[in-house]
C-alpha cells in the first residue's frame, strides 16, 4: 500500500485559518458507512444522531501554550516549540528555528530575568533546553508562552499571543495539562451542546492522551508500513473503563480517543484502565475492536490522522467524503468544520 494513495488536493482557501464564531456552528459532514451516503448538517444537530444508550468518549488533555520567541545575546529571536518533559520540570525536549543559529551552551533570554540554555542536540531539528524562569514554570509558561498552532495557520509576524488562540485552541472540558496539539474534534464542544447531550441521556466518559508535535507530520515513506509514529502518553480510569465496556455504542470524539481505546483494549475489546503510552499506527485492514463511530476532523493528505480515518470508513468512502466536502466548501483542519462517521 502507497502513500501516493492517500493524497488529495485542497484548494488553500479551504484551510480554516480562524474558528467559527460560535464552536457547535461548524458544519457537520454525515457520512453512513452502511448507506454510503453523505448528508451536511450543522453541529449543534449532533444530539439527533445519538441514542441514549450511546456512550461518548472524550479526551481531556489540555493544550499547553508550548511556543516561545525568546532571544540570544546578539539579539536574534530564536522561536520554540516544546514538545515533551526530559526529567525536571524545567527541561524539556524542544524544536528550535532557526536551529542553525543555535548550539550547545547558547543562552536565550525572555525578558532579562527568565532564561533558557541549550543542552543537548538530540537530532537537526531536537533539542534539550534547560529553562530558569523567574517564578515557577507555569507561571512563566502562561506569560511567556503562546498556542501552539499548527503551521498552515499563519498569523502576522510579531503576534504572539492571541487571546482567541489561547480560547479557542482548546477544548471546553479541557483538564489535564500536557498536548503541544489540540484533539481538534473536541473544539467544536460548547457548554450548550454538552448540556443537551445530558439531557437527552447521552452519557460521556473522559481519557487522556497528550498529543504531541508528530500529530502534524506528513508520512514521507513511500510506503505506509514503513511510516512510525511517535510516542504518546495516555490514561484510562477505572470509571471510564467500566463505562466503555458496560456501553452498548462507544462514539469517539477524535483520532486522539480512538488511538486511546483501541490501544487501552484486549483482543476482545474489553478496556483495561491504567496508564501508559502508545505509538500505535492505524492504517487500512486494521481491525477496530473498541469504537463504533467516531467525531472527526478534515484531515491532511498522506497523514497518519487520515489513514485513521480511511481504516475506519473505507478510502473510497472517504476519497469521496472529502470530494464532497470540498464540492459543499467545507473548511478544513484545525479550525475547520468535522464529520460524523455512522
Amino acid at each position: 500500500m502507497k502513500t501516493e494513495e492517500f493524497y488529495y488536493n485542497l484548494p488553500e482557501e479551504l484551510i480554516a485559518q480562524k474558528p467559527c464564531e460560535s464552536r457547535d456552528h461548524s458544519r457537520m459532514m454525515v457520512v453512513d458507512r452502511r448507506r454510503g451516503s453523505f448528508e451536511c448538517r450543522h453541529f449543534y444537530e449532533l444530539p439527533e444522531f445519538l441514542e441514549r444508550n450511546d456512550l461518548l468518549v472524550i479526551n481531556n488533555s489540555r493544550v499547553i501554550p508550548a511556543k516561545l520567541s525568546g532571544k540570544k545575546s546578539t539579539g536574534a529571536t530564536i522561536e520554540m516549540l516544546l514538545l515533551e518533559k526530559t526529567g525536571s520540570s524545567t527541561t524539556w525536549e524542544t524544536l528550535l528555528r532557526p536551529a542553525k543559529r543555535v548550539r550547545v551552551g547558547t543562552k536565550i533570554s525572555f525578558d532579562g530575568h527568565s532564561w533558557a540554555e541549550i543542552m543537548e542536540r538530540i537530532s537537526d531539528k531536537k533539542w534539550i533546553v534547560k529553562f530558569h524562569p523567574q517564578t515557577g514554570f507555569d507561571t512563566f509558561l502562561e506569560k511567556f508562552g503562546s498556542a501552539p498552532l499548527p503551521p498552515y495557520i499563519k498569523r502576522k509576524k510579531g503576534l504572539i499571543k492571541n487571546p482567541q488562540d489561547l480560547q479557542r485552541y482548546q477544548t471546553v472540558y479541557a483538564k489535564n495539562p500536557g498536548s503541544v496539539a489540540a484533539p481538534t474534534a473536541g473544539l467544536h464542544f460548547s457548554e450548550k451542546t454538552l448540556d443537551t447531550l445530558y439531557g437527552r441521556g447521552t452519557d460521556i466518559a473522559q481519557v487522556t492522551l497528550h498529543v504531541g508535535y508528530g500529530t502534524f507530520l506528513p508520512i514521507e515513506s513511500e510506503f505506509v508500513t514503513d511510516h512510525k509514529m511517535e510516542r504518546e502518553t495516555f490514561e484510562v480510569s477505572e470509571e471510564t473503563a467500566e463505562k466503555i465496556n458496560r456501553a452498548e455504542r462507544v462514539v469517539a470524539v477524535g483520532t486522539t480517543s480512538i488511538r486511546t481505546l483501541e490501544s487501552a483494549s484486549d483482543p476482545d475489546g474489553k478496556i483495561n484502565p491504567g496508564k501508559g503510552s502508545t505509538n500505535l499506527f492505524i492504517y487500512p485492514g486494521y481491525r477496530f475492536k473498541a469504537v463504533d463511530r467516531v467525531l472527526t476532523n478534515f484531515h491532511l493528505p498522506a497523514s497518519s490522522l487520515f489513514l485513521l480515518v480511511c481504516a475506519f470508513a473505507g478510502k473510497d468512502l472517504i476519497h469521496r467524503a472529502y470530494e464532497k466536502a470540498i464540492e459543499e466548501k467545507f473548511r478544513f483542519y484545525s479550525y475547520g468544520d468535522c464529520m460524523l462517521i455512522l
